[in-house]
């Protein structure tokens, strides 16, 4: 008699972290996201949100801006001293401050409330795209069924290597943690050494977005990762974009 083989095993449901202080708009984000077929946590203030982050594993965080307790980007910065996991930030003002201070916090990304679900939605798959960059998750980061590295090649930039197969980043033999969206921008710049890359295009090729998008996005991540890799690395050509230094 023989036996079939087993199923292969359902993949595990993406794991969100929703904090919004607003009620309608927490069950109205979990109500549409799940519709999609992600698992939803939500929680109201930020204090609550950084116990579940600590205790249970996510693949992706959702955080407003103004939250009682510990607002969105206090959040975002204790989430990372200890994880590259992708952080999404709203907003209710897109003038300038709270994108900034988000950004600066270590957020690869944010909305502007209202947001149509569609545009929410698109964000969460590009950020997610983007974690598979990443080597290894961190504390109160989930584990994903991923695959192991491809084999890749060891570029070097003077004592900057990129292992593309580990997705792994050193200066001068000590490994830098980048998160997910920082790692695709220094991968898009390895790609093109010496060569000035538009803001337009970053945010095109890197932040997946199909309309023009905020440069903010650009100019901040390009400083977090000036901090870690060193100021020199990434030239800023005034008016035009950025580019790797050979």
């Amino acid at each position: 008699m023989s036996s079939s083989a087993p199923a292969p095993a359902s993949p595990r449901p993406v794991r969100v972290l929703l904090v919004e202080d607003d009620d309608l708009m927490r069950r109205s984000f979990t109500v549409a996201l799940e519709r999609y077929g992600y698992q939803l946590k939500a929680t109201a203030d930020g204090l609550t949100g950084l116990e579940l982050f600590r205790d249970e594993g996510f693949d992706l965080l959702i955080l407003d801006v103004m939250l009682p307790g510990l607002d969105g980007i206090g959040l975002c910065r204790r989430v990372r001293e200890t994880s590259l996991v992708p952080v999404l930030m709203m907003s209710a003002r897109g003038d300038g401050l709270d994108v900034v201070a988000g950004l600066e916090a270590g957020a690869d990304d944010y909305v502007v409330k209202p947001v149509d679900t569609y545009v929410l939605v698109a964000r969460i798959r590009s950020l997610l795209r983007r974690a598979t960059y990443a080597p290894a998750p961190g504390p109160g980061r989930a584990t994903g069924d991923k695959p192991p590295p491809s084999e890749g090649e060891l570029l070097v930039f003077g004592d900057l290597a990129i292992d593309t197969g580990g997705m792994e980043v050193f200066v001068s033999g000590s490994p830098v943690a980048l998160t997910p969206t920082e790692l695709k921008l220094l991968l898009e710049f390895a790609a093109h050494p010496g060569i000035v890359l538009e803001r337009h295009t970053l945010l095109r090729n890197v932040w997946e977005y199909g309309w023009d998008g905020d440069s903010r996005v650009v100019d901040l991540c390009v400083q977090r990762l000036r901090r870690k890799l060193g100021r020199d690395r990434i030239e800023t050509v005034r008016g035009f974009g950025y580019k790797l230094r050979r």
